[in-house]
């Protein structure tokens, strides 16, 4: 492309572990926009063993779709040749063969370990299992535990520059004595980055030296009230190009196409959140929640976290959900009378066949059920974790680094939360959106005023790597891009959840609304303690004044007003008056009735009473 020229046309793709997709995006009238998008199986795995196969024929249906010529033969025609031939910039995302998984290793579990946790988690990949001094295993059970697993790289931390470096050498000895193997290449040698005291640098070379890929890079942990992850997240970035991309069946010839490095999935999805929250100025929190794995990303205070609940999902997982969540958790959302044996066989029945969808209004609410836990389960995880990961430094004081291990503090604030999107099956393709809606507030309980949206057609990562093109004659249309698509195509708002904090008085009138409805002009919103109210509303600002009543809060003080701009969607304005914290009836009677009041409210279900509700 010549320099000057905007980027007319963007092909993205990405090859997750079944499918591939692909999206075009053009430049129009109205900015850039998804043209269309194609999809086919991944080609990874035998028999093909090839995941350009696949790239090819998800990029062929989009050709097909678009009228747009970009193959010749199984070559990618970039840059654009003319109107109607070629795509100006090509870029993929990947998680195919299971994506990037590592082990890290800490002197301690509850500092280095952790910090070495999130530069991994943060950089997309999934955490297999943390190795520290004091993890309570001894030396052969780390070793087995290491020749068990054969992870993809291994991030080794410990010690603040300067310090002892006993306990870091003796971890690198036990590395050593493992002598691990990557999962894949059988003839080139396993990536280790070394993220620890600086004074120990020569004796981890002279250990890990012969026997592993070693890099050394700035410690993560210079002294103890910093944490700098930015370098081992650029790091691992590269190793999954370099070394677990190169090995991947047909990736390097995929490598060879791509106008930026290939990233993880979840780093590209992380990624543009940040990226959208650092432009708006606003707190997001994300949710991936996958059949197998759920992911959860969220920015406060401009800090980034991801956590991967690697044993929560909706199909290969669900019987995982079930164990930690109990049945009788799962049972409190569905309204309608089951025996506990018979949710017990339908659950076992998903899990012997994970990847059939709900045929039944039954078997949907249960689903739905099944999902608001797994959620909620993964949102706890994400909040026990959450805390300072934005790839640049941070300040961390000693005491919070003690919080973190031992209460358990979090920097997740609901009151502080402006953005929620979910993504996955069960949110993006629920039946109805009102579900989704009903799922996101059940499970993640926003306070005050919150956006809901869901991730129409899963296109965040292709968006979140192309927002991270480096090439300085791209870098800037193209992040241009990947917001515009991000808020025109990507997302579908649903709505704002409103949801007065405090224990309120039954029946009181907790939240009084005016606003201007767009169409209808002044309408007041009397809510009541218990009652859900649902305002049909565009997704367009509407001046509101908001006032709770004395023990009820919707910003930082009970009682006091709240004048601001409130935005609908697809679903409209949810006044949820549940109170904060939210708590079901533990009478079954009264749960059955309140939940399918909810459900009429929100027209989240057809007549539930029909299947025997109360």
């Amino acid at each position: 492309m010549v320099a000057g020229n905007k980027l007319k046309t963007i092909l993205a793709t990405d090859c997750g572990s079944t499918t591939t997709k692909a999206i075009l995006i053009e430049l129009t009238d109205q900015g850039y926009r998804l043209k269309t998008r194609g999809e086919a199986p991944t080609t990874v795995e035998a028999p093909f063993e090839d995941v350009t196969k696949g790239v090819l024929n998800a990029i062929m249906e989009v050709e097909e779709l678009s009228g747009l010529k970009i193959l010749d033969g199984d070559q990618i025609i970039h840059p654009m040749k003319d109107a109607k031939t070629g795509v100006d910039v090509y870029v993929s995302t990947s998680s195919a063969g299971g994506g990037l998984q590592m082990m890290v290793a800490g002197v301690v579990k509850a500092m280095t370990g952790e910090s070495a946790e999130r530069a991994a988690l943060g950089a997309g990949s999934i955490v297999m299992d943390v190795l520290a001094s004091n993890d309570g295993r001894l030396p052969h059970q780390k070793i087995e535990r290491i020749r068990q697993l054969r992870p993809d790289m291994i991030l080794l931390s410990g010690g603040i520059d300067g310090g002892t470096v006993s306990h870091v050498v003796e971890l690198a000895e036990i590395l050593a004595a493992a002598n691990p193997k990557p999962r894949l290449g059988q003839n080139y040698k396993l990536p280790v980055i070394y993220a620890g005291n600086k004074k120990a640098q020569d004796s981890i070379a002279k250990t890990l030296g012969e026997i592993t890929d070693l890099d050394i890079i700035e410690n993560i942990r210079p002294v103890l009230e910093v944490e700098n992850l930015g370098p081992a997240r650029d790091k691992i970035h590269d190793l999954f190009m370099e070394h677990v991309m190169a090995q991947a069946p047909g990736y390097k010839k995929l490598m060879t196409w791509t106008d930026a490095p290939i990233m993880p999935t979840p780093g590209a999805v992380g990624s543009l959140i940040e990226m959208v929250a650092k432009k708006e100025n606003i707190s997001v929190v994300g949710v991936d929640i996958g059949g197998a794995t759920t992911d959860i990303f969220s920015v406060f205070q401009e800090q980034f976290n991801r956590t991967v609940s690697a044993n929560l999902g909706m199909s290969y997982s669900v019987c995982n959900v079930l164990a930690e969540a109990t049945l009788e958790n799962v049972l409190r959302w569905v309204p309608i009378d089951i025996d506990e044996g018979e949710l017990t066989n339908r659950i076992g029945n998903k899990m012997i066949r994970p990847t059939t969808v709900p045929q039944s209004l039954e078997e949907l609410i249960i689903e739905q059920a099944i999902a608001r836990e797994a959620l909620r389960l993964s949102f706890i995880q994400h909040k026990s974790f959450a805390v300072s990961l934005k790839g640049v430094q941070s300040q961390r004081t000693i005491s919070d680094a003690f919080d973190q291990s031992g209460s358990g503090e979090t920097l997740v604030d609901m009151m502080e939360l402006d953005l929620l999107v979910g993504s996955g099956g069960v949110l993006s393709h629920a039946p109805r959106r009102e579900q989704a809606m009903r799922m996101m507030i059940d499970a993640f309980v926003p306070e005050g005023i919150t956006q809901l949206a869901v991730d129409s057609i899963f296109m965040m990562p292709q968006l979140g790597v192309m927002a991270n093109i480096e090439n300085s004659e791209m870098a800037e249309d193209a992040r241009k891009a990947a917001v515009e698509v991000f808020e025109k195509d990507c997302l579908i708002r649903l709505g704002t959840c409103i949801a007065p904090v405090g224990k309120p008085k039954p029946g009181s009138v907790i939240l009084t609304a005016e606003f201007d409805l767009p169409g209808e002009g002044k309408k007041v919103v009397e809510l009541k303690q218990g009652e859900i109210i649902v305002i049909p509303a565009p997704y367009q600002a509407i001046s509101a004044k908001l006032t709770p009543s004395k023990s009820m809060a919707i910003g930082k003080d009970k009682g006091e007003s709240h004048e601001t701009n409130i935005y609908g969607g697809t679903v409209g304005l949810i006044f949820d008056g549940r109170g904060r914290p939210f708590e079901l009836s533990n009478e079954k009677s009264k749960r059955i009735e309140n939940l399918n009041k909810w459900s009429k409210a929100t027209n989240e279900y057809p007549d539930t009473e029909l299947l025997g509700g109360a």
